[in-house]
């Protein structure tokens, strides 16, 4: 990776992850796209930022062709609780903006990553240790747009050779950019309304669990798997890649470590549960540790305690 595409760039991880390219690559070899217009000063400020709505392919390609890049790393996309509420808005956006970015890195010849998701599950899937290789039905707009997605990935490197590559991420957890529509959103939700009220309400019931990773963890999966030699990839766009396998009342109970007085109450949200439901409560990683190096460093215990040292500098800087 030498010049580097980013749609999606002010989401949940490209907000993150734009800092994090830009640091190890150089500012001016990042380029920053998303639809929204928000002046985040790591993303639109700090390097090369254009205005890019993704279901416009000429667009896309312009902008990729006047930066001469090699690399496309395609993050925009509607989350799954959001997906369920605009299922067409979902496909059009979600499948209409993949192969216009998977046709752009074919013309240009350019590396390719999109993030698939725990979402490609669906209610028949092995729930425990969930297979690299498995049944995938999802019951979710976002779930069948993530499952096509992986095949079309799968198709553009079979058919026309293009360097397409990804992860299922599963819920991720950060400090920096608020929820954006996603099942796995309590997660975060907690740790915010921890430091400002000392309690939180979950829309996911007492027991239900779910995989989790930090964000600086799926940053640096990310960038592993894009510098992993290609010829030892053979799950290539559909990576499972995971840290924590956790329900809230565990998140609650790694906070109350730290903060003894907090408490957790439940109001289940059925759209959410039942996508919840849906999914695996536990993934297994081992072909991406095995095929190009995966590994976390950050469990439950020091994910929480580094994300509530953060939370509290951000939502109460002038706290004694």
């Amino acid at each position: 990776m030498k010049k580097i595409l980013v749609t999606g760039a002010l989401g949940q991880i490209g907000s993150e992850l734009i800092a994090k390219l830009r640091g190890v690559y150089g500012t001016d070899n990042v380029i920053a796209t998303d639809i929204k217009r928000e002046k985040q000063y790591w993303v639109t400020q700090s390097g090369p930022h254009e205005s890019l709505d993704v279901t416009n392919a000429q667009a896309m390609f312009d902008i990729a062709k006047k930066y001469e890049v090699d690399t496309i790393m395609h993050l925009a996309a509607l989350l799954s609780a959001t997906a369920e509420e605009k299922p067409l808005l979902a496909w059009n956006l979600n499948m209409g903006g993949l192969i216009n970015a998977l046709e752009v890195a074919r013309e240009l010849q350019c590396q390719f990553f999109t993030p698939s998701s725990i979402g490609a599950f669906g209610p028949t899937t092995p729930k425990d240790n969930t297979p690299q290789v498995t049944i995938q039905r999802p019951t979710t707009m976002y779930g069948v747009n993530k499952v096509s997605g992986e095949l079309l990935c799968d198709y553009y490197y079979l058919k026309f050779g293009v360097d397409t590559r990804g992860v299922r991420f599963p819920g991720l957890i950060s400090y920096v950019a608020p929820p954006g529509g996603g099942t796995t959103d309590y997660a975060v939700e907690i740790y915010y309304e921890a430091i400002q009220t000392g309690r939180y309400t979950s829309y996911i019931s007492q027991g239900t669990y779910m995989d989790m990773m930090y964000m600086p963890d799926a940053l640096d999966a990310i960038i592993k798997l894009m510098e992993a030699d290609s010829g030892k990839l053979v799950h290539r766009n559909a990576y499972n890649v995971t840290k924590i396998s956790a329900q809230p009342e565990d998140f609650a109970a790694a906070i109350k470590t730290h903060m003894p007085n907090f408490k957790l109450d439940y109001n289940i949200d059925p759209v959410r549960q039942a996508i919840a439901d849906s999914w695996p409560n536990s993934i297994d990683p081992s072909a991406a540790k095995e095929e190009w190096g995966f590994a976390a460093a950050y469990d439950l215990p020091k994910l929480t305690a580094d994300m509530l040292e953060k939370l509290q500098k951000k939502l109460r800087p002038n706290a004694i």
